[in-house]
C-alpha cells in the first residue's frame, strides 16, 4: 500500500478521519439556488429594494406626507406654488420645502399626493395578478391534464377572449358599468380589478397549459401514475410545484402592466374617480396626476414630470425583478 494511501490505525480515530475527508455539504434546494442567482443580479436586487421601499412608503403614508393630499392651501389656491429649489418673481409662486414638489391649482401639495399616489399604483398591480392567476392558472391546469375535447374548448375560449382588444375592452367596461354600484365602490378600483382580471388571465392559461403537457410526460410523474396517485395528487405534487417558477415570473411581468393600464385608462378620463374625503386611504392616484398635470405642465413642470417618473421607476423594477427570476429560476442557469 502506497503511501497516498490513508488507512485507518488505531492512532487515527474515525472522527479525525472524517475530518479529514471534510464535511459533506447538503444540497441546496432550488429556491437557495435561485436565491443565491437573483443575489447576483444587481439590477433585480435594486427592483427589489426599490418596490419594498414603496411598499413602506403605502403603508406609511399618513406619517410621510407632510400636508394632506386633498387639502388646499387658501395662500395660493388658484396659484401654482414651484417645487422647492425653483424661484419665481411671484413670492407666492416661489418655491418653498414645506412643500419639496410644490403645489397644483388648487393649492394641494404635490409631494403628499405623490406618496398616496403608491398606495393604489401597488393595490392595482398585485390584486388584478392574484386575480389573474387565479382564473389562468387552473384553466392552464385543466386543460393541459385533462386534454381531449375539454383542452380544445378551454383554448378555444382563451383564444376568444386573447383576441378581443384589451384597451377597447377596458372603454367598453368603465363606459357601461363607471356609473353603477359597481363602478362607485371604492371610487372604481373594484370595477378596474375585474376589468384587468378578465381580459389579462389568458397569457397565464397558456403558459401553465404549455408547462402541464410537458409535465405529465416525465418520468417521475408516469412513475407516480404508476404508483397510484390520483390526478389530483399528480397535479398539486408534481405538476404545479415544477411549474411554480414559470408562473412567479408571470406575476411579475403582470403587475407593471396593471399599473401602467391604470394610468392609462384614468389619463383618458375612464379610470379611478378622485376622492375628496380629508381621510380617504386612496385620495389620487399616479394616473390622475399625469391627467392633471398634462393641463398644467408650464405652469408648474412637477406636476407631470413627479408622476410620471414614478410610473417610469416601478415599472422599471418589476422589469428588473422579472428578468432577475426568470434568470435566477432557469434549471440552465443553477450553478
Amino acid at each position: 500500500m502506497s503511501q497516498a494511501t490513508m488507512t485507518i490505525t488505531s492512532e487515527q480515530p474515525v472522527e479525525s478521519l472524517a475530518g479529514s475527508l471534510g464535511e459533506m455539504r447538503a444540497p441546496r434546494s432550488l429556491w437557495s439556488n435561485a436565491w443565491r442567482q437573483f443575489r447576483r443580479n444587481k439590477l433585480a436586487m435594486f427592483g427589489l429594494c426599490y418596490l419594498v421601499f414603496l411598499i413602506f412608503v403605502a403603508v406609511f403614508a399618513p406619517a410621510i406626507a407632510p400636508h394632506n393630499p386633498v387639502q388646499s392651501d387658501l395662500a395660493v389656491a388658484g396659484k401654482y406654488r414651484q417645487a422647492a429649489w425653483i424661484s419665481d418673481p411671484d413670492p407666492k409662486k416661489t418655491g418653498d420645502w414645506s412643500y419639496p414638489l410644490g403645489t397644483d391649482g388648487n393649492g394641494r401639495d404635490v409631494f403628499s399626493r405623490l406618496v398616496y399616489g403608491t398606495r393604489i399604483s401597488l393595490v392595482v398591480g398585485f390584486i388584478p395578478m392574484t386575480v389573474i392567476m387565479l382564473i389562468g392558472i387552473p384553466v392552464g391546469l385543466t386543460a393541459g391534464f385533462v386534454g381531449g375535447r375539454l383542452d380544445n374548448l378551454l383554448m378555444r375560449i382563451t383564444d376568444i377572449v386573447y383576441a378581443f382588444p384589451a384597451l377597447l375592452f377596458f372603454i367598453i367596461m368603465q363606459i357601461s358599468l363607471g356609473e353603477t354600484w359597481i363602478g362607485r365602490m371604492l371610487n372604481g378600483l373594484v370595477l378596474l380589478f375585474i376589468t384587468l382580471s378578465i381580459i389579462n388571465w389568458t397569457g397565464v392559461a397558456r403558459l401553465v397549459r404549455g408547462d402541464t403537457l410537458a409535465l405529465k410526460e416525465k418520468e417521475f410523474v408516469e412513475a407516480a401514475r404508476a404508483s397510484g396517485a390520483s390526478p389530483w395528487r399528480l397535479i398539486s405534487r408534481h405538476i404545479l410545484p415544477n411549474a411554480l417558477s414559470s408562473i412567479i415570473v408571470a406575476g411579475a411581468f403582470i403587475v407593471p402592466g396593471a399599473i401602467i393600464a391604470e394610468a392609462v385608462l384614468t389619463y383618458l378620463g375612464i379610470g379611478l374617480r378622485p376622492d375628496v374625503k380629508l381621510d380617504a386611504p386612496f385620495p389620487t392616484s399616479w394616473g390622475q396626476m399625469i391627467q392633471a398635470g398634462q393641463t398644467a405642465y408650464r405652469n408648474q413642470a412637477w406636476l407631470l414630470i413627479a408622476p410620471s417618473l414614478a410610473v417610469a421607476l416601478i415599472t422599471l423594477s418589476f422589469t428588473f425583478v422579472g428578468d432577475g427570476l426568470r434568470d435566477a429560476l432557469d434549471p440552465r442557469d443553477q450553478v
